[in-house]
Parts: C-alpha cells; structure tokens; sequence
C-alpha cells in the first residue's frame, strides 16, 4: 500500500510539473489532473493507510481521556 500511494503521488507531481513547464494547450489540463489526483487518489489513500490499527477512542476528548490528561499534568507538575 505504501509504495502504492507513492507511485500515484509520484504520478500526480509530475503531472503538475509538467503542466508547469510545458506551453502547450494541455498545460492546464496536466496540472488539472494532477491536483485532482492528489485530492481525489492519494490523501484518501494515505489517510486510510495511517488510520486503518488505530482505535479512534483514543483521539477522542470524552471524559475519561479528559481525566487522564488532567491527571498526566498533575503528575507532572510535582
């Protein structure tokens, strides 16, 4: 999966370079489907990558994590 993801970042950064330093008519289009591929193909596959082990409890503020960090500075402190 990882190399996966930098393959199509690999491919949608080339397309915008490309599209920058080309004047053809399809420059635009180039950086156009560049963009599209970062936004559309890699930052949800990154984000799926770094997320699929983590239980999301554990970034959520609910009480009990409130009183562990509460608890975490007051050990802190002494």
């Amino acid at each position: 999966m990882k190399y996966l993801i930098l393959i199509f970042f690999l491919a949608s950064a080339g397309l915008i370079i490309a599209g920058f330093t080309t004047n053809t008519e399809n420059s635009q289009k180039l950086i156009g489907f560049g963009v599209v591929g970062l936004f559309v193909i890699v930052f949800p596959l990154f984000s799926y990558y770094r997320w699929k082990d983590k239980n999301l409890k554990d970034y959520m503020l609910t009480k009990e994590n409130l009183d562990k960090m509460r608890e975490s500075q007051e050990d802190n402190r002494r």
